[in-house]
């Protein structure tokens, strides 16, 4: 048998089981009787707590596939410190004396020279990409063009043929203008070969933008440089930079047009690396150590542009 107890700030009637002071009558919420608020309570303690639990799950298994990802690169730091005697041990030495010599190794053999090709090669390729991506994804998005579909697709299409089976004209389209071992033939070709992702990426950013806002920069009598500078490109920040570092990192890491097209003077990291392979003696300690410093720019320009990279890459996943 149950009673009821007046509610004092509303009047009605909870009812109140004489074992369970704080419980429902069954009756009473077969009749629809909402129950009363320490079980409303309960229940979201618990629902509170299944999520904490989940999270908490979640939680531990990105921390698992992080620290398996970059378990590879710590090692290949700690390798670097090595000497090649202890690199090359089977088991691996964990404890093993570390040193410098192997980075003085890599400065002395000129790392700094193919270094700064890779600079000028990455930064002003990314650089120009941006200019030119910039324009054609507002064309294509924010005022599009007729057929803006087909366009799209046409630029996919350039990335549909292997590198490597243009190669061959490429290099002897290179010859014939004298552009071999030249940094800014590179450059050349790694803004071709990261248009297409630039314009696909900025086109999807550049869509999330609400046209009111270009209107009304319209009617106060700002033409196409001025909104795209001063509005659609401070409200697409979060897409330049994840692009910029996308393109960046391609060019960086790009080896087959490289390797073919240049020899001593323009030479980039990814052959600097490959120079350190032999097949007499030891040279595992010397290897991780340059490519410890080949991959060092990356990782720098990623962590300062990671608030604005994460935000780049979720943009406009949800709505």
């Amino acid at each position: 048998m149950s009673t009821r107890t007046p509610d004092q700030s509303t009047g009605t009637r909870h009812p109140v089981d004489p074992l369970d002071a704080h419980g429902a009558d069954p009756g009473d919420v077969a009749q629809g009787i909402a129950p009363p608020p320490a079980q409303k309570r309960r229940r979201r303690r618990s629902s509170s707590g299944d999520g904490d639990r989940a999270g908490w799950r979640w939680a531990t298994l990105a921390w698992v596939l992080t620290l398996l990802f970059v378990a590879p690169v710590f090692w290949m730091i700690l390798t670097s410190f090595h000497q090649e005697s202890d690199a090359a041990t089977s088991p691996p030495s964990l404890f093993a004396p570390l040193s410098f010599d192997n980075y003085a190794a890599v400065f002395d053999r000129g790392a700094s020279t193919f270094l700064i090709n890779s600079a000028i090669a990455s930064g002003v390729s990314t650089l120009l990409v941006l200019i030119l991506a910039v324009p054609a994804a507002y064309a294509l998005s924010i005022r599009p063009v007729e057929k803006w579909t087909d366009v799209m697709f046409f630029f996919l299409s350039t990335k549909f043929l292997p590198p490597i089976a243009a190669l061959l004209p490429v290099y002897l389209i290179v010859k014939q203008i004298g552009g071999l071992d030249n940094i800014y033939t590179l450059v050349l070709l790694y803004t071709a070969m990261n248009m297409p992702i630039a314009v696909w990426m900025m086109q999807s950013f550049l869509a999330e933008i609400p046209p009111e806002i270009l209107e009304a920069a319209q009617v106060d009598g700002a033409g196409f440089l001025r909104t795209v500078w001063s509005i659609v490109t401070p409200m697409a920040s979060p897409g330049l930079a994840a692009t910029a570092l996308i393109c960046f990192i391609f060019s960086w890491n790009e080896f087959m047009f490289a390797v073919n097209l240049t020899a001593t003077v323009s030479a980039t990291s990814p052959i600097f690396l490959v120079g350190f392979i032999s097949s007499q003696g030891l040279f595992l300690a010397k290897l991780c150590a340059a490519a410890t410093l080949v991959s060092l720019p990356v990782m720098i320009a990623g962590f300062a542009a990671q608030d604005k990279l994460v935000r780049g890459l979720s943009l406009g996943a949800v709505k």
